[in-house]
């Protein structure tokens, strides 16, 4: 008999559930030995995937035609921040097409069709780091109602010690209200297998989410664009750090190096 966590499990996976369900489905998955063979075939399947499923490329002319479009598209639109630079433009993760998808694509549609196709589908690079998901889905996850801030406040001295007991870490935890990153409140969520504390601050209408957890040596993170979402990485002592909003690049660093200079 299938195991009734099964489906919650796959959720899990991909990545669709929020912290405490997903420390829930861990411990189970500890007792459960269907549930953590599911997770096994699963991680089996997808690193298979990303061996072995190879993507088309867009030629490298077409390609830089279609982001100078977006650019174009980007600085028309009311309201919208200017995007970084062509090359560090990402979209959505690029789905597997067969050839007779393509063939069909080149026969029947037009070409402004073709180029929507290609820009959705082969823009991004074909392996997606699972952390880099994780962290946009946890990022996405607090937007939604009462689930940004566990402690509500703009005293750094309340904030910071709510992380004794919620989180593995204590991280820097300060109010830049005066540069216009003002401080909003904390919470606890579960990020690379362990609890992490986040510090919200709130820029203009643009909610800024900045991860915290106990630094793995092994991996240096790159800076990141995921979905419209930025991903700004570093490391203090044996702590990282990711910053991840939908304002620009430049809102986005500036509050990083006003971290960095006060831890």
């Amino acid at each position: 008999m299938q195991c009734a966590e099964s489906l919650r499990v796959q959720a899990y996976f991909d990545g669709e559930v929020d912290a405490v369900s997903a420390a829930e489905i861990e411990r189970h998955a500890d007792h459960c030995n269907e549930c953590r063979a599911l997770l096994e075939d699963l991680v089996k399947v997808r690193s298979a995937l990303r061996r072995d499923v190879s993507y088309a490329a867009a030629p490298p002319k077409l390609r830089t035609q279609i982001l100078q479009a977006l650019d174009q598209e980007d600085a028309a639109s009311p309201g919208v921040v200017e995007a970084p630079p062509a090359k560090s433009r990402t979209r959505l993760p690029p789905v597997f097409r067969g050839r007779s998808f393509w063939t069909g694509a080149f026969s029947g549609i037009g070409g402004a069709a073709i180029a929507a196709a290609i820009a959705f589908f082969l823009v991004l690079p074909s392996v997606v780091s699972p952390l880099t998901d994780d962290l946009v889905s946890a990022h996405v996850r607090s937007l939604m109602p009462a689930h940004l801030i566990d402690v509500v406040s703009t005293d750094r001295h309340t904030v910071k010690p709510w992380f004794a007991g919620h989180a593995d870490v204590s991280p820097v935890v300060a109010d830049f209200e005066s540069q216009g990153y003002r401080l909003v409140g904390g919470r606890a969520d579960y990020i690379d297998h362990q609890r992490s504390a986040v510090v919200v601050y709130q820029h203009g209408p643009h909610v800024i989410n900045v991860f915290t957890w106990a630094a793995d040596t092994l991996r240096n993170p790159s800076n990141a664009t995921r979905n419209g979402y930025h991903l700004a990485f570093w490391q203090q002592g044996d702590i990282q750090y990711c910053a991840v909003s939908d304002t620009g690049w430049d809102e986005l660093l500036g509050l990083v190096r006003l971290l960095r200079l006060e831890g």
